[in-house]
């Protein structure tokens, strides 16, 4: 039963008082665990570059459906493009990372470094 509180130090209300902002929020769509695992796996791919649907779900260990409920809201956001197609009879398909998604996680990315320089 341990409660940890973080004490406000003079420097946040100094600061504040000076018309300084604090950290950038964090996107909350990005936020998630496993979307974070999603994004992070899918920034590594080129710009143009998209990965099957299942090569994605093995590199990340997750089942299909987890998977599908994430992308989804991911491609709710603009983050993710999902491409189904057919190769041959089979049907396939891709996901990409949008130039949007690659701007919102480097947003949060750069408000994960905020917020781990403050003391």
């Amino acid at each position: 039963r341990w409660r940890v509180h973080r004490r406000r130090s003079g420097a946040v209300g100094a600061a504040a008082g000076r018309g300084m902002t604090g950290p950038r929020e964090l996107d909350p769509v990005i936020h998630a665990q496993a979307r974070l695992r999603v994004v992070a796996t899918l920034n590594t791919l080129g710009e143009t570059n998209q990965i099957a649907f299942p090569g994605l779900r093995e590199l990340l260990g997750m089942t299909a459906g987890n998977l599908s409920v994430h992308l989804g809201k991911l491609e709710e956001a603009g983050y993710v493009e999902i491409v189904k197609t057919h190769r041959g009879r089979t049907p396939t398909t891709y996901v990409a990372l949008t130039r949007r998604g690659r701007r919102a996680f480097e947003d949060y990315t750069a408000a994960i470094r905020e917020l781990l320089d403050l003391p």
